[in-house]
């Protein structure tokens, strides 16, 4: 199945934009006619017909929908400190979205090697990786957000974990501590790790301090090994 992405859907007609438009005929080569599957992006999976077609547009049809697709019990949150070579964190974005998260947040702490991202460009990466895996959430990014603040936001509907490599301090494997069918938010600092200052600010915000495993990873690797984690426990 090829899945297609359009926010344009209103009295039974999908409306693709320029470039989903192009890849469908021009690549593809697409005819009116032709079945296609398309998703908003908000768990609905459409079945539909083009009968539309031209240089920079594409109208199709729609038969069937299906509501909440592969929808799951529980919510995955990612906040993860951005890393200085964009690539890396950009293969986070994708296969984090494949493996299956919610949000995600780029936070900016003391150690951070990079402060600014080009939101349009990132969540193009994740709209490439979710119909790339044939989902029908797309993930939410949110704006970069300096770690104090993030804390104090409210956490009081999830479980919450920071993993952290600070050495001599009590931490518990996060497939330990995770309570199935949750929804969760992780933090994981960046290649310097978290301060014990922020640590130290989220344990009293009610986080609990979870080791990923014996390995000392990179962010990125982190950030797909604590997504990975909770969703394998939830199968």
């Amino acid at each position: 199945m090829q899945l297609f992405f359009s926010k344009n859907i209103k009295n039974g007609i999908a409306q693709l934009d320029e470039v989903e438009a192009r890849h469908a005929v021009q690549v593809l080569r697409r005819k009116v006619g032709d079945a296609m599957q398309l998703t908003d992006g908000e768990g609905h999976l459409y079945d539909g017909t083009i009968i539309e077609i031209g240089k920079k547009n594409c109208l199709v049809g729609i038969n069937s929908t299906i509501e909440a697709y592969n929808e799951r019990p529980f919510r995955v949150h990612i906040a993860i400190a951005p890393t200085k070579n964009i690539d890396r964190f950009e293969w986070f974005l994708e296969k984090a979205t494949e493996i299956g998260v919610d949000e995600i947040t780029p936070l900016i702490c003391k150690r951070s090697e990079r402060e600014v991202i080009k939101w349009d460009r990132l969540n193009g990466v994740l709209l490439s990786a979710m119909k790339q895996s044939l989902k029908t959430y797309l993930p939410k990014l949110n704006e970069a957000i300096d770690f104090q603040k993030f804390m104090k936001r409210d956490f009081s509907t999830s479980q919450n974990f920071i993993a952290h490599c600070i050495e001599n301090t009590e931490k518990q494997l996060l497939s330990k501590m995770y309570k199935l069918g949750q929804n969760c938010v992780i933090l994981i600092g960046p290649e310097g790790d978290f301060t014990e200052g922020e640590v130290a600010a989220a344990l009293q915000q009610n986080f609990f301090a979870v080791s990923l495993g014996n390995s000392r990873l990179r962010t990125e690797t982190a950030g797909v090994v604590a997504c990975h984690t909770i969703n394998l426990l939830n199968e």
